[in-house]
């Protein structure tokens, strides 16, 4: 478990590094982070000796990456611009919501019937987003637009069936000429672009290539050796900590009535989550012994 409990961690904390770059802006943000994994990963592959599954991907492959780093961005982007702009609880809530956006996505997509918990729970969760949208007198479109960014990554990737390592590889090497594109469009009329940022300022950036892949290491390495019940409750751990470094840290404050969203979205994952483990647990015991 310790390996589960350190990448969702290591997610929920990834607040403090994004704001400790807010002499940037989130998309000079988001193009370092893109350069930097794009290098680490690839040296990461040629350690670990699965260029080949890069070099085997096929095209049709390649068009779902290149939809899935769409998304991806889109995710990372959004987030980013949240933080910098004091929206971490609503950041949070969009995590929160992300897992019962994907069942959804089950659902209308791909033709699964969740059990009658299921539905009790997305019902609920649909309150909680609908009581938002009353109290908030609009949209809370940050929290809905990285819950169905995720969840329709996650949909894509199911589909097309890429290693985790080499599919990260690969989107982000999709997103590198933008990233690129876009540095050269900041610095290149810089008569020292060095001079840009302060030294220390450049070291954060380049630490967002580890930023991105240390939580997913940590995951990958989590579900070899965790039950999958036990991944599914540990990650609320991450928008936990966001939901409680954004009152706690950040000083953000919750709106009137916005306590009552979050406690709608909290027992929906709660009923969700338990109807999971019950389906788990049964279709065990209905497994013949080897």
């Amino acid at each position: 478990m310790g390996y589960g409990v350190v990448a969702y961690v290591i997610w929920g904390l990834v607040p403090l590094y994004f704001m400790a770059v807010r002499f940037a802006t989130p998309s000079e943000v988001l193009a370092h982070r893109v350069v930097w994994s794009v290098l680490l990963l690839t040296g990461l592959l040629l350690i670990t000796r699965q260029l080949s599954t890069l070099m085997a991907l096929r095209t049709r492959q390649w068009r779902g990456l290149a939809l899935s780093a769409v998304l991806l961005a889109t995710n990372w982007l959004i987030y980013v611009w949240a933080l910098f702009n004091g929206r971490m609880l609503e950041a949070s809530l969009g995590y929160f919501i992300n897992p019962l956006v994907t069942v959804m996505l089950g659902v209308v997509v791909l033709a699964e019937r969740p059990g009658v918990l299921g539905w009790i729970a997305l019902g609920i969760a649909a309150a909680g987003v609908g009581h938002e949208i009353v109290v908030l007198g609009r949209l809370p479109w940050v929290a809905l637009a990285l819950a169905a960014s995720f969840g329709l990554y996650g949909l894509v990737r199911k589909q097309l069936g890429v290693a985790s390592l080499g599919g990260l590889t690969a989107e982000t090497l999709i997103l590198l000429p933008a990233a690129l594109a876009y540095m050269f469009h900041l610095y290149g009329d810089s008569p020292d672009p060095v001079a840009v940022h302060a030294p220390v300022q450049w070291l954060l950036l380049i630490v967002g290539g580890l930023v991105t892949i240390l939580p997913l290491l940590a995951f990958a390495a989590s579900a070899l050796r965790i039950p999958l019940t036990v991944l599914g409750f540990l990650q609320y751990l991450s928008p936990s900590i966001a939901f409680a470094l954004a009152l706690l840290v950040f000083d953000e404050r919750l709106r009137e009535g916005q306590m009552l969203t979050f406690a709608l979205i909290w027992l929906a994952l709660v009923i969700f989550s338990l109807e999971g483990l019950y389906d788990r647990r049964r279709s065990t015991r209905g497994r013949p012994a080897s």
